[in-house]
Parts: structure tokens; C-alpha cells; sequence
């Protein structure tokens, strides 16, 4: 579809009823051309028959002459085992309106949350112990990924749409799962809100405007964020001594800011308390969603790590020129490098053995040096444990190679001969 297209996300709901039909009679005499997207999530009984009722509603709508396209995506996948049903179907409605905005060349997509909706939401991230950008609730308006999501009643009271259902004689969907006590949503609905706002008439009106206060103060402290990465960047992470030289609530800011980016999610809050008390010291790591953090010689970073992928590991490898040698059993690659000195004899790369440490190898890491254990060498060098990982090279029984330390000076080549220097890459640089 071309020319001006705007998208209502329509589940035949009553909210998205109202809105849909308020957008096709603002957009008939600017000449906009609207599309209804109803997503299929295939969990209700019901879900054929809401689908059926949204083509017959568009085909009603058309015949009054309005210009109305109703795309429907039916949902094939389902929740994994012990997922949240309300989040993995929040995700996957978002998912699918996307791809059919797009596809339908439409740039903006309405969205018929109301105020009560957004005081909802603000209570249900109190209680989960959000912080400030949670409080702040559903935006007005955001734009991710090339679509402007738009909330035009967010500020609208839920009797205001009643009113302009009942005066439009508007046909909509009751959704049985709307009182499943199961949903946290629903049983804030169903058991708090009656009690709370019978307690306090205006608690809708004085949440909603709490979420507004929050979201510029979330915006302030992405303000903040920001300058104080500026000055904390290293490389492709963050100093750690400017890092601990912030203020507490500074540094804390800054660091959620940084993984949120980094770990394209919220990060666990157990992760920043972490990270408040252990930063500073020697190498350290922590496990995080998608990888892990890293702190090493002053510098903190985000290692992602792949899903490992099951394979027999390689025992058995022969170079015989230059170039980049693949172990995925290993999870890396061997990067061998033509070099004129200071490298490793061609001749004791033909016939190579790939092994494991034990912990009890050898390495001499420079010609006149006594051999010491890979442990010493490794803790002498300063090399941190994950970049200890990889084959260690051996050929006629000789410790040829270590990742990290690189080639043993006892078989290091004389002038003249062909060598090469040897560099292990872990899969997730290589």
C-alpha cells in the first residue's frame, strides 16, 4: 500500500473499537488511508470468531464508504514452558503489528490504551519493584524500528470511550479472559481497583498524572546517563576508576543506563548491586543475560557469548601455509600468520595434536627463561581466565602453542626458515 496509511491496532475490543472508528471518520475527508491490524494469538477458543467478527465489521464499514483494510496475523508459535502467558503474548502482538505496519507502508500505529489502562500499568510496575522508567508507564508516543506507536486517549477516561461507544451504537468484543484471575492485570483489575477507587475517587486521575512526573524525570537521568558515559567510556567499555569515583546514585544510573544498551534489556537488579559493591580489584566476571561482564586491567565490558553448539573437538590438525584454520569443536579458529622471524618452524606444523589443559604443562615464554607452569605464566602475564580458552598445540609431544601466551620460545624458528605466528580467535571475535 501506498500514499498516507496510518494503522490501528484493532483486537474487536471495545477500546480499539472506539478507536478505529474515530480514526476512519478523522481520516475520510483528510484522504488518509486507514488499515485495522487484528492479531490472532490463537489462545482463546474464541479467537476464529473475533476474527470473523473484525472482517464482517470492516465489510459494514466499507459499504458506508469508508476506506478500511482489515490485515489479520495469525500467531503460530506458543509460550515456552514456564512463560509468562501475559508477556510472551505482549511481545508477540507488538512483533506481528510491526511486520503488517510495515508491510502495508504504514509508519504510525494507534494503540487504544486509556488512562485507566496507564494507571494499571503504573501500579503493577510499583509492585514489581520498577524503578523510575517503569513508574513512568506507557508513553504517548514512541518510535522504535521505523514505527511511531501512538496513544491519542492516553489521558482519556474510560467512561469517555463508554460515552462514545453507546452514541455510536458501536458493536465491539467482550473477551471472557478479561475475568481469568490468573493474569496479574486481571486480578488488579478485578479485586484492587473497585476497593481503590471507591477509597480514593481521583487514584485513576492522580496515577496517571504520577507516570507523566516520572517519565521527565526518567528522561533527566537518561540526560544524566549520557554525559557521564561520555567521560567513562574506554575502548569498548567503561573505566572502572572513573566508574567508582562517581557518586553512588551517579554510578548506578550510569551503569543501568550502560546495560541496557549493552544487554539490549533491563538488567537483573541483582547484577547492579553486584557491580555497585565488587567493581575495582583485580579480573573479575559476572554472569549476565545473553553473556557476561568483564573487568580487566581498568576496563569493564560486555562479552557476549554464543549458544554453545554440541561438536566433537578437534584432536588432529595439519598447517602447511598461511591462512585462518576453523575448530569449531573448540568454539574459535586458528589464525596463522607468514612471518619472517619469531614464529614457529612450517616443519613442526604439519603434524599437530590439540589438547586440553591438565595442569600440569610447561611453557618457556622467552628464549634463556626458565619453562614455569601455564598457571604462573598466565597470572605473570596478567591474561584473564576466559581469554585462557582454546587448544594448546602440541607436535612430537612438544608444547608448541598456548591461547593467551602464544608460541613457546623452545621451538621458536632460526633465521631463513619458513615460520609462522599462530593467533587463536574465539568464535564470538573470530
Amino acid at each position: 500500500m501506498t500514499g498516507r496509511c496510518v494503522a490501528v491496532a484493532w483486537s474487536g475490543g471495545r477500546d480499539s473499537t472506539a478507536l478505529l472508528h474515530a480514526t476512519l471518520s478523522a481520516a475520510r475527508p483528510l484522504g488518509f488511508q486507514v488499515v485495522a491490524l487484528h492479531v490472532h494469538h490463537g489462545l482463546s477458543p474464541h479467537a476464529d470468531a473475533w476474527a470473523e467478527f473484525c472482517a464482517e465489521q470492516c465489510r459494514r464499514w466499507q459499504r458506508r464508504g469508508h476506506e478500511v483494510e482489515l490485515h489479520i496475523a495469525r500467531l503460530k508459535d506458543r509460550p515456552a514452558r514456564g512463560e509468562s502467558i501475559e508477556a510472551w503474548a505482549r511481545k508477540a502482538r507488538y512483533r506481528a503489528l510491526h511486520e503488517m505496519a510495515q508491510r502495508e507502508g504504514a509508519t504510525l500505529v494507534l494503540l487504544a490504551h486509556h488512562r485507566r489502562d496507564q494507571a494499571e500499568t503504573v501500579l503493577l510496575q510499583a509492585l514489581r519493584g520498577a524503578g523510575v522508567a517503569g513508574l513512568a508507564g506507557m508513553p504517548r508516543c514512541v518510535g522504535r524500528d521505523g514505527i511511531t506507536w501512538a496513544r491519542p486517549w492516553l489521558a482519556q477516561g474510560r467512561e469517555t470511550i463508554d460515552a462514545y461507544v453507546r452514541r455510536h451504537r458501536l458493536r465491539h468484543i467482550d473477551d471472557d479472559s478479561n475475568a481469568d484471575a490468573r493474569f496479574a492485570r486481571n486480578r488488579l483489575r478485578l479485586a484492587v481497583w473497585p476497593a481503590l477507587s471507591e477509597a480514593f475517587p481521583q487514584a485513576e486521575t492522580a496515577i496517571a498524572d504520577s507516570a507523566a512526573w516520572a517519565h521527565d524525570a526518567a528522561r533527566c537521568l537518561a540526560d544524566l546517563a549520557a554525559h557521564d558515559l561520555a567521560t567513562l567510556r574506554h575502548g569498548g567499555g567503561l573505566g572502572v576508576d572513573a566508574l567508582v569515583a562517581l557518586a553512588p546514585h551517579r554510578r548506578g544510573n550510569a551503569l543501568r543506563h550502560w546495560l541496557r544498551a549493552a544487554l539490549r534489556q533491563a538488567a537483573p537488579a541483582s547484577v547492579l548491586v553486584r557491580l555497585m559493591t565488587e567493581l575495582g580489584g583485580g579480573a573479575k566476571r559476572w554472569p549476565v543475560p545473553g553473556g557476561e561482564l568483564r573487568s580487566h586491567r581498568g576496563v569493564l565490558v560486555f562479552a557476549p557469548v554464543d549458544v554453545p553448539v554440541e561438536a566433537a573437538r578437534e584432536t588432529r590438525l595439519q598447517i602447511l601455509k598461511a591462512g585462518r584454520h576453523a575448530l569449531p569443536g573448540w568454539g574459535g579458529s586458528l589464525q596463522v600468520t607468514r612471518v619472517r622471524e619469531g614464529g614457529i618452524p612450517f616443519a613442526w606444523l604439519a603434524h599437530i595434536e590439540l589438547r586440553k589443559r591438565e595442569g600440569a604443562e610447561q611453557f618457556q615464554a622467552g628464549i634463556g627463561r626458565p619453562p614455569r607452569s601455564l598457571k604462573k605464566q598466565f597470572q605473570a602475564t596478567g591474561i584473564p581466565a576466559w581469554q585462557r580458552d582454546g587448544p594448546l598445540l602440541y607436535g612430537g609431544g612438544q608444547l608448541l602453542y598456548v591461547p593467551g601466551l602464544g608460541i613457546d620460545a623452545r621451538v621458536i624458528g632460526l633465521p631463513g626458515q619458513p615460520q609462522a605466528q599462530l593467533e587463536w580467535v574465539p568464535a564470538r571475535t573470530a
